[in-house]
């Protein structure tokens, strides 16, 4: 429950922003009250650029500038969706509202086969989170705005994921490197 495979792939610069309901940038942006469901979920490009604040990106940049051709961005996006579509029932299943998330993508070569998969992590410091009954917001945010009860709002995400038992004491070093000769 704790593990996880990790490949080598070839990061693609870009940020993958997938938003359900209106809040952070978006709001800001567009002046959308936060908390508003949007019509449909958005797809958001940001070019993965540290000194420039990964500034907002179009599918033109994308193929102008080689970070992704035109049949990649389609398995960017349509992964981005997958992965909205479970995150969301995932979260709805213990009473948590998935409003957005942002994702990494790499190209995975197995032989003479490419293919785009998930090169981060999801978490609450990648995903916006709050509580369906309250929306208390359960993520990162919580840092971001000085709120306090960072820890415990992570806890809360995990306990009703059934990862981490309430009383569970924090445990371990940290991930472990576990190198593989199968390759």
């Amino acid at each position: 429950m704790r593990e996880q495979l990790i490949r080598e792939v070839e990061i693609i610069p870009l940020e993958v922003v997938v938003r359900n309901v209106a809040a952070g940038s978006l709001s800001q942006r567009l002046g959308i009250p936060e908390g508003e469901v949007l019509p449909r979920s958005i797809i958001e490009f940001y070019y993965k650029k540290d000194e420039l604040d990964d500034p907002m990106v179009s599918e033109e940049h994308i193929t102008a500038f080689g970070w992704a051709s035109p049949p990649e961005i389609d398995d960017i996006m349509s992964l981005a969706v997958r992965i909205n579509d479970f995150l969301s029932g995932l979260f709805l299943g213990v009473g948590i509202r998935l409003v957005d998330f942002k994702i990494e993508l790499g190209r995975l070569f197995e032989g003479d086969m490419m293919r785009i998969v998930l090169a981060d992590e999801i978490s609450p410091d990648s995903c916006r989170l709050w509580d369906i009954k309250t929306d208390e917001k359960m993520d990162k945010d919580r840092f971001r705005r000085d709120m306090g009860g960072l820890l415990e709002a992570y806890r809360e995400v995990a306990n009703r994921l059934g990862i981490m038992n309430e009383n569970e004491p924090v445990r371990g070093k940290g991930p472990v490197l576990v190198s593989s000769n199968d390759d």
